[in-house]
């Protein structure tokens, strides 16, 4: 039978997973037993401890139906859209406005209804490399064509002039990550500013509105007693996307926003735009329980100074070996060069003593790979002697 079993553009949206489907589906990691009390496993961001006791004890205390409507359809309700606009006042000291909160099932749903709302086919949607798994593959979903601009080597900051280079007159957004996963890298407020200008003027010289993206869904993990600048301040056509599945350690449990910045002129347009773009995504809002608990959950976080502690003895403890690690300002990961040119070689040597890593070639960084802080302190310490033998067998050759 002539044709194909599925869709051009899923094919397409797969291709550009094949590096992330290849390593969840085919790798030591795919074929390990997590039940294995000896297994340390740094390749996601997952919990490995129980979660917060107050964030449990608000899920119990509105599971209890308090009217008819308790379990009923949810879109951004009313309490959930508060606690989200007083919260973004008080941290991003901004005058957003409640209508221009939209609650979603993630930072994932809320960027798949914000290239829903904005972007034609034909556009470009431009995303810094190295990315999030999944942003090439959901611009090509959206029915744009992916821009691939790289950071700058040395420093990890967005790479201006790439970007300048990258605009055309298709361009419609921007993607921008900060703090950056994988790096850790917080961009400064500098180059935010800069970058402003540098949309502002190219959006004036092709005669379109050119939007931002900003995924903040580590902006509340932050070291060393950084400050997070949010593009919001700097650009007035950012849609900022969150989620608190990051502070709460809770990726299971789908709640998040977009948010729209009081200077943005369109807002009247987009807020419409939107929710039809929610309605249409996969009914892309959090569930009833999430909304009713969002009140007490908003200000919840998990223990930042742990995990900086756990950040900083990982960075010792293998730079004492011989690995050169990038030391994150923010997010949950270590970014750390290979011994071996081949990453993913050297992944299955230390998956051969138990851990568990993130080889670069699956995030667009080849020759290095990536350890997640969430992983448990035993772990780290278990794990410890394993990353020694193994770097030792790599220079013994």
């Amino acid at each position: 039978m002539a044709g194909h079993a599925v869709s051009e553009r899923i094919m397409r949206v797969s291709s550009a997973m094949t590096p992330f489907l290849r390593f969840v589906g085919d790798s030591a990691w795919s074929r390990r037993d997590p039940r294995d009390p000896a297994t340390c496993d740094y390749v996601f961001g997952n919990p490995h401890e129980l979660p917060l006791p107050e964030y449990v004890r608000a899920l119990q205390a509105n599971l209890p139906p308090r009217d008819p409507n308790w379990f009923a359809y949810k879109l951004s309700e009313v309490e959930g859209r508060r606690v989200v606009t007083e919260s973004l006042r008080r941290l991003r000291g901004l005058p957003f406005e409640e209508e221009d909160v939209f609650l979603t099932n993630g930072a994932f749903a809320a960027l798949s209804v914000a290239l829903a709302t904005l972007v034609d086919d034909g556009d470009e949607v431009v995303f810094v490399s190295p990315p999030w798994f999944f942003y090439e593959s959901m611009i090509v979903a959206s029915g744009a064509a992916p821009v691939r601009v790289h950071v700058d080597p040395n420093t990890f900051d967005l790479d201006l002039g790439a970007i300048a280079a990258a605009i055309t007159s298709r361009t419609r957004a921007i993607i921008v990550n900060s703090p950056h996963n994988p790096t850790g890298k917080i961009v400064p407020s500098e180059t935010l500013e800069a970058l402003a200008t540098l949309l502002r003027e190219a959006a004036e010289r092709h005669g379109r509105r050119i939007y931002l993206l900003s995924d903040e869904a580590y902006s509340r993990i932050l070291f060393d007693g950084r400050d997070f600048p949010s593009p919001t301040a700097y650009y007035d056509d950012t849609l900022l996307i969150y989620t608190y599945g990051k502070t709460l350690l809770t990726p299971g449990q789908r709640i998040g926003f977009i948010a729209l910045p009081p200077a943005m002129r369109e807002r009247p347009v987009l807020r419409d735009a939107i929710l039809a773009a929610q309605l249409t995504t996969g009914f892309a809002f959090p569930n009833a329980l999430l909304q009713h608990s969002l009140a007490e959950i908003d200000t919840m976080s998990i223990d930042i100074e742990a995990l900086q502690r756990r950040r900083d003895h990982l960075v010792a403890a293998l730079s004492g070996m011989g690995y050169e690690v990038t030391v994150p300002e923010g997010t949950f990961y270590l970014v750390v060069r290979s011994p071996l040119g081949d990453d993913m070689a050297f992944a299955d040597v230390l998956a051969e003593r138990g851990i568990y890593v993130l080889p670069g070639s699956v995030f667009e960084m080849p020759g290095h790979f990536r350890l997640s802080l969430t992983a448990s302190d035993a772990m780290v310490e278990r794990s410890l002697e394993g990353f020694e033998r193994a770097v030792a067998g790599v220079v013994a050759g």
